[in-house]
């Protein structure tokens, strides 16, 4: 990889089309495919845009979710190889896109470096020589796809069960194997057994005759443990996990998977430690199984470890890169102020660029009944509170994507929809409730919204493609982190940000990427103890306090890690105790039960 940062998936269209923008300058990326209505019409506006021939494929066609998908995949491979082609065709003159294409690498990069001296050379054939090599050392992004694992609703086909292949997880995952991409999967939000068996129905995923892998799998996760317990489901199967992508469990955007008071520092310090033996471990099971198949090898596999999670500064990008030995690190909400790179709509932009920290906050808003990083005063949430007022609250749910709920229906529905928060209220009436617990109860119910809608529509006003009484309601989940950043960026000014060329946040007082996580977490777990003050259970307090002790050992370490790099890291790493003392406190003055 040329470069040394990823962009994670953002939300459900934010990202959709983001390799189109940058893969083509050697940056990957990674796109949702939880939504093929999206997909679809993403894929028709852009067909349209570049004069391409487009065959809609309809909703009620036979396995019309995975052929959505593929199509969509391949229409950006065609259209991100076009123009990494033309790119190397240029010219090396200044303000070029192949100019670019060097100029926005670090500064450490040796081919960077190559090229500031072959710009230096005067012209003549050594110079067409050396600007040879230089395109023929150029690659582009990977254009990676997001699958959530869980995110795995049943089908029906004219009232008829499609069958347990084409369920939402499975046939997303059929569509990108069936793509003609190099690329990654990056499988999210737990594990699916179904899903990743499922992954051995298709050869790409398995070693060639050079022993290359044409697709691989990225395991997206938040700690150690869980991370080899995956791994080695595949391993068994000779699946290999090329990367381990481990991401914050609160400093991120989306859904929240907090851990049990597990904090990023020491997580990453166990992949650091543990990576030699967990990586031989399941290589050994990965070439058993491989034998069981009639495939032999001995070329080892790359695997590669990540983070991402609340990183803004490139103070924090090169210490994680370099003390925790990473392979790269992931930059994931800053670039939703960057509008040549994601999709947000004019209004929700200068909301975002404006924003502070109270701002962004952990809600319970996902019909998933997964915490979810939320904004305030985004337009989704305007039009919630209005449906209460008007006393019908609830989404119209269109797309389904997210029903799982049967408490009141045979087939599932979604909570965030009208008719299930009606249900709901319904029965919530004949509870005998006090008023204040009716109001709680009721406020819990409502709190959900429709992320299918939400989470789309922004890219849709954006690129101005809504239908006719399409809703302008837009949800979108930036992380904490967003708060610091208070402007609208340039590509260019980002990865310059990144790698440390330019400074975007010169002057804004920001906690450290651990300090902020841990202060998360102490909120948090300050929230469960509230939440249980009526109802402690012997359970829960074993659990509460297992969660406190695990925060102060992340303290501990985190006291340890600052001695130890205080006098070769950057100021931005020193003088953090008294912050690390402000946490203890609040963490020592929580009393579980």
């Amino acid at each position: 990889m040329l470069h040394s940062f990823h962009i994670p998936v953002l939300g459900l269209g934010y990202s959709i089309d983001t390799p189109l923008k940058v893969a083509r300058y050697g940056i990957s990326s990674v796109l949702s495919i939880v939504d093929d209505e999206l997909v679809e019409r993403m894929h028709g506006y852009h067909s349209q845009n570049r004069s391409v021939d487009f065959k809609a494929i309809a909703k009620d066609e036979t396995d019309s979710r995975s052929r959505r998908i593929t199509a969509y995949l391949n229409f950006l491979s065609d259209c991100i190889n076009q123009d990494f082609k033309a790119l190397k065709q240029q010219e090396f003159t200044e303000g070029s896109d192949i100019c670019r294409y060097f100029e926005l690498l670090p500064d450490t990069s040796k081919l960077k470096r190559g090229y500031e001296l072959m710009m230096e050379y005067p012209e003549g054939e050594a110079k067409q020589t050396f600007q040879s090599v230089l395109k023929n050392a150029m690659r582009m992004g990977t254009i990676d796809v997001n699958i959530m694992a869980k995110v795995d609703k049943m089908n029906y086909l004219h009232g008829e069960y499609s069958g347990d292949t084409n369920t939402d997880a499975l046939s997303a995952l059929r569509g990108f194997a069936e793509s003609k991409l190099c690329a990654s999967v990056v499988l999210s939000a737990g594990m699916n057994p179904k899903l990743y068996s499922y992954i051995e129905n298709f050869e790409d995923f398995f070693p060639d005759e050079k022993a290359l892998l044409k697709k691989k799998i990225i395991l997206k996760v938040s700690d150690f443990r869980s991370a080899l317990i995956q791994a080695k489901f595949l391993a068994k199967k000779g699946l290999w996990v090329s990367e381990f992508r481990i991401e914050s469990g609160l400093n991120c955007g989306g859904h929240a998977f907090a851990t049990e008071g597990y904090l990023l520092g020491p997580i990453l310090e166990e992949f650091k430690n543990k990576k030699s033996d967990m990586y031989q471990e399941l290589f050994n099971m990965y070439k058993l199984a491989l034998a069981q198949k009639g495939i032999y090898t001995e070329k080892q596999p790359k695997q590669r470890i990540t983070a991402q999670g609340g990183i803004g500064t490139a103070a924090e990008h090169k210490f994680l890169l370099q003390h925790y030995h990473l392979d790269a690190i992931g930059w994931g909400s800053p670039f939703l102020l960057v509008p040549e790179v994601t999709n947000v709509d004019a209004g929700t932009l200068t909301q975002l660029a404006a924003a502070k920290e109270d701002d962004f906050y952990l809600s319970g808003a996902s019909p998933l009944g997964i915490r979810f990083n939320n904004f305030k005063n985004s337009t989704m949430d305007l039009q919630r509170a209005e449906r209460i007022e008007k006393g019908r609250p609830g989404s119209p749910c269109t797309k389904k994507y997210l029903c799982n709920n049967t408490e009141f229906t045979e087939q599932a529905i979604c909570t965030a929809s009208r008719e299930y928060q009606h249900l709901k209220i319904k029965s919530l009436k004949t509870t005998e409730l006090s008023a204040d617990e009716y109001q709680k109860q009721f406020n819990l119910i409502t709190e959900k919204v429709c992320l299918c809608e939400g989470l789309c529509s922004s890219t849709y006003l954006k690129y101005n493609i809504l239908k006719p009484k399409e809703s302008t309601a837009v949800a979108i989940c930036p992380g904490p982190n967003l708060a610091y950043f208070s402007d609208v960026y340039s590509f260019d000014e980002m990865v310059d940000h990144i790698y440390g060329k330019i400074d975007l946040l010169k002057q804004v007082e920001r906690p450290h990427v651990f300090i902020k996580e841990l202060n998360l977490y102490i909120d948090y777990l300050q929230q469960d103890i509230k939440q249980q003050l009526q109802n402690f259970s012997d359970k829960k307090i074993k659990q509460l306090n297992g969660f406190k002790q695990q925060l102060a050992e992340g303290i501990n370490y985190y006291k340890k890690l600052f001695n130890e790099v205080a006098d070769q890291a950057s100021g931005e790493l020193k003088g953090l105790y008294e912050q690390l003392a402000k946490s203890k406190d609040k963490l020592d003055a929580l009393i579980v039960g």
